[in-house]
């Protein structure tokens, strides 16, 4: 797992992935399983059925308004020393920011965090934030805010707070000979009542996930979890491999998150609109 940081970073390996996202038959082996893969193409934010091209930059040279977080490609505007961490890892970014008389929640902060990316390449992004979770700190002043940075390419990357204009996390991301810039897969898995994780088969490309196969059982998904259950799920589409785990309660013929947090894939939301569609939360 990837540590805390405060302006510092420490990071883990993990593995990566690389076959393009639509509903098939999964081949690759997470902690012992095989996963489903789902895969799209093109940079849209169409359904899973619809062409998507998950691994491009999200939101990138979008203006930099409240609403709105600047992920710029480019030269990285700060002196600030970067440290350094190799492609396909990933590094957990701990703040506490001040956004004044109001504390927004973690969505609507993520909007002031702006990414800056320079690619050596000169194309795409160097980095994505998976996730994001936190709090208010105890005397309800700041935001304490975590954001899981998982490294794509090789490059320079930072994230700034907007308001102030802090530097949060930069980093000199480069290429190890043993690792190879990939495409991501988005790999799925559902825990029972026991917490025992199986493989969410997309191969029939079913219309929800409640009517998808679970491939070790050979069951659809809908037969083994009961109306009114709370289950785990486990989201895996970065570089770095990493699980991005929600809480969702089945109702009926849908499902619902029963927590907020975390925010997932913030700059992913093609990948945000499959898992939407696929889970029926819209």
């Amino acid at each position: 797992m990837a540590k805390d940081i405060k302006k510092n970073q420490s990071v883990n390996p993990k593995r990566s992935s690389t076959n393009p996202i639509k509903w098939i038959v999964p081949i690759v082996l997470i902690a012992g399983l095989a996963y489903a893969i789902w895969a799209s193409r093109n940079g849209t934010t169409k359904p899973a059925s619809s062409k998507t091209d998950l691994a491009q930059p999200a939101g990138s040279a979008l203006a930099a308004t409240p609403s709105t977080p600047a992920s710029v490609q480019g030269q990285v505007s700060t002196n600030v020393e970067p440290g350094t961490m190799e492609i396909n890892h990933a590094v957990m970014v701990t703040v506490e920011l001040d956004f004044g008389a109001q504390v927004p929640s973690i969505a609507q902060a993520l909007q002031f965090i702006d990414r800056q990316y320079e690619p050596a390449d000169g194309q795409g992004r160097t980095f994505a934030v998976l996730d994001a979770y936190g709090e208010p700190t105890p005397d309800g002043k700041k935001l304490h805010m975590s954001m899981h940075v998982s490294t794509e390419k090789p490059g320079v990357g930072a994230l700034i707070f907007r308001k102030t204009g802090e530097v949060l996390w930069k980093s000199k991301i480069v290429a190890n000979e043993a690792k190879v810039v990939s495409q991501k897969n988005l790999l799925i898995l559902f825990a029972d009542e026991n917490g025992k994780s199986y493989t969410v088969d997309g191969s029939s490309n079913p219309a929800s996930i409640l009517e998808a196969n679970l491939k070790e059982l050979g069951v659809p998904l809908k037969s083994v979890w009961p109306d009114g259950a709370e289950r785990e799920f486990t989201f895996i589409y970065s570089a770095c491999g990493c699980p991005v785990k929600v809480k969702v309660k089945r109702v009926g013929e849908r499902t619902e998150r029963t927590k907020e947090l975390p925010v997932m894939f913030p700059d992913d939301p093609a990948a945000v609109q499959v898992i939407s569609t696929l889970m029926r939360w819209k």
